[in-house]
Formats: C-alpha cells, sequence, structure tokens
C-alpha cells in the first residue's frame, strides 16, 4: 500500500513537473512568435501626402532591415518610438522639426523674413540729418561735440546746395546751474566745422543760447540767424573747470589759457555781431542776458521766428501795392507807345 501510494506521488509530480514546463515552454514560444509576427507586420498610420516629415520617415522605415529597427521590442516604449529613437542625426533632426510645426512652417517663415530688408530702424537724429537738420539740445561735452561735428562733416560731403538747419538749445560748456561741464575748445570745434561749410549754415534757438551756443547762434548765415519768441540769448567769460588741487603754477598756466580763450571767443563774437571788440569785451564782464529783440539790437540774430504776423500781412500788402503801381506804369507806358 505505502509502495503504491509512493508511486502514485512520484507519477503525479513528475507529470505536473512536465505539465509546469511544458507550459512555459508554450507560453515562450507564443511569446517569441508574437514578437516575431509584430515586428514583421507593423501597421503603418495613414500617412499625409503634404507632410515631407511623415514622406521622409515612411521612407527610413521601408530601407531600414527589421533588427536594427524594433531593437527594443521587449521594452515598455511602442514599437514606433525605435524609428525616433534612432541614431541617425538626419531622423532626428527632422522629428525636432516636425515638433516645432515642421519644414513648411518654416519655409513659410523664411519667405516672409526674405522679403524684408533686416536693417535696424533708424534714430531720430539719423531722420533729421536726412532733412539736413542738426540739433544741439545738451551742453558741450565731448561726446556732444563729437557727434555734431561729424554730422556738419558728413553733410558736407553730400552733392546738394540745401542749406543746413542747426536748433540750438544748449547752456554751452556749463550747466544750468553754472557748473563748468566741457573746455571752450568743444564750441570752438562745431565753430570750425561750420565755417568750413560750402553751404549756408541757418541758425535757430529754440531754448537757451548760451556762452559758446550763443556764438553758434551768431555765426550762421548773415539774414538766415533766428530766435523764436520764448528763447534766450547769454554771453558770458569762460569759467576754468574744477579738477582738484593744484599747485600755483598750474592756477597760472590755466588762468592764461582761460585769459586767452575769452579773448578768441570776444574776437569771434565781434566778428559776427558787427560790434566792436572793446563794446563785446566789456559786455561779457558779466552774464548778458537777451531776449529776442535784444539779440537782434546787439546783433546776435537777425529776425524772430516765426515772424510776426501782422508784421508779415502788412509788408505782404504794401509788396502787393507795389506790384499794382508797377502794373499799371507798365500798362501806360504801352498805350503812350501805340498812341505815336
Amino acid at each position: 500500500m505505502a509502495s503504491c501510494l509512493q508511486l502514485t506521488m512520484a507519477t503525479y509530480l513528475e507529470r505536473k513537473t512536465w505539465r509546469s514546463s511544458s507550459k512555459r515552454i508554450y507560453r515562450s514560444s507564443k511569446t517569441s512568435t508574437s514578437i516575431r509576427c509584430s515586428a514583421a507586420k507593423i501597421p503603418m498610420p495613414p500617412l499625409n501626402p503634404e507632410d515631407p516629415f511623415s514622406s521622409k520617415l515612411a521612407s527610413i522605415a521601408s530601407t531600414y532591415p527589421d533588427n536594427e529597427l524594433f531593437v527594443n521590442s521587449d521594452s515598455d516604449t511602442g514599437p514606433y518610438l525605435d524609428i525616433i529613437h534612432d541614431t541617425s542625426p538626419r531622423v532626428k533632426a527632422s522629428y525636432g522639426l516636425e515638433e516645432r510645426g515642421g519644414y513648411g512652417d518654416y519655409d513659410r517663415y523664411d519667405d516672409f523674413y526674405d522679403d524684408e530688408e533686416e536693417n535696424p530702424p533708424p534714430d531720430l537724429p539719423s531722420m533729421l540729418l536726412d532733412d539736413k537738420i542738426i540739433y544741439l539740445g545738451m551742453p558741450l561735452v565731448p561726446a556732444v561735440t563729437e557727434l555734431i561735428t561729424a554730422q556738419f562733416y558728413y553733410l558736407s560731403t553730400l552733392d546738394c546746395d540745401e542749406p543746413i538747419h542747426l536748433y540750438i538749445n544748449s547752456t554751452g560748456t556749463t550747466r544750468d546751474d553754472g557748473e563748468t561741464v566741457g573746455l571752450e575748445t568743444e564750441g570752438f570745434a562745431i565753430y570750425n566745422a561750420m565755417m568750413q561749410m560750402r553751404v549756408d549754415v541757418y541758425t535757430f534757438a529754440i531754448g537757451a543760447a548760451i556762452g559758446q551756443a550763443c556764438l553758434l547762434l551768431a555765426a550762421g548765415k548773415k539774414g538766415k540767424r533766428f530766435m523764436m519768441p520764448n528763447a534766450q540769448a547769454m554771453i558770458q567769460q569762460p569759467n576754468i573747470p574744477s579738477s582738484g588741487l593744484l599747485q600755483a603754477s598750474d592756477v597760472s598756466i590755466r588762468a592764461k589759457e582761460a585769459i586767452a580763450n575769452r579773448d578768441t571767443l570776444v574776437k569771434l563774437l565781434a566778428k559776427h555781431t558787427g560790434n566792436s571788440i572793446e563794446k563785446v569785451a566789456n559786455t561779457m564782464k558779466a552774464p548778458f542776458y537777451m531776449n529776442p529783440s535784444k539779440a537782434i539790437e546787439f546783433g546776435v540774430i537777425d529776425q524772430i521766428y516765426p515772424p510776426d504776423q501782422r508784421k508779415l500781412k502788412k509788408s505782404l500788402a504794401a509788396i502787393e501795392k507795389i506790384k499794382v503801381r508797377r502794373e499799371k506804369e507798365r500798362l501806360r507806358v504801352e498805350q503812350g507807345r501805340k498812341g505815336f
């Protein structure tokens, strides 16, 4: 009885072991078969004929061997990801462009930007310079002098006989509180550039014209020097810029240089205003402020801009009367000649 039971249990365990092993073998063979079948017959998604990336991807997938294309079939990733994860830089670049909109969008952007010139927008001084307008709106520091001088020399190279218009709103080599911020030579540099222009320079004071800026205002073309009704001009002696502690010899040298700059400024103002050197020197002993009327009287400007409308109307009416009178005289002379 015991031997029969042992034989029966041994037979049962052997059969159970064989069945389990056979099941494992069957399952593994079935899995590998399904993998091979799926690798052999993977349904391709529908292709858009207008999508260059999909067409290119399909052509690459059709040329790749099965063992290289589906290397990650046992992983959790889908079979189509093996195409995207390929090491070919051509496929990676195509996939990146597809995620960002595809080749078609980039082509449209390129066509759009190719039609436009990639130039920065012009700044305001450049736009004014196209109309031969120079605007001096800061104290005369080296950077401002460099810009204004360069603009003058640039306009001198143009083949154009139109005048240059210089608009002035500057406190010269000092700030509005009187502190010196530049050397007198800054104003002389712009003045020298003005004198080298082969065309006329019209000057307009639209705000302040103080010190060296007043010299630039007076250096314009005679008859074309203007001031706005509320503008102000002022002439004064040059100041010595502060530079800390100086030795006695250095102070003497700077004082001599300041006196030389003052004499140069007096001579130039006398030349352009029509006054004597003595009158200009005596006037500059203290700051001399001028409204438009005083500036005309002193000879700094020629007229107020815009002119008084009432005076302008009277002048136009007088000119019209002169024309009518001359026309009558001409007709009378012609009638007298016909009578003879």
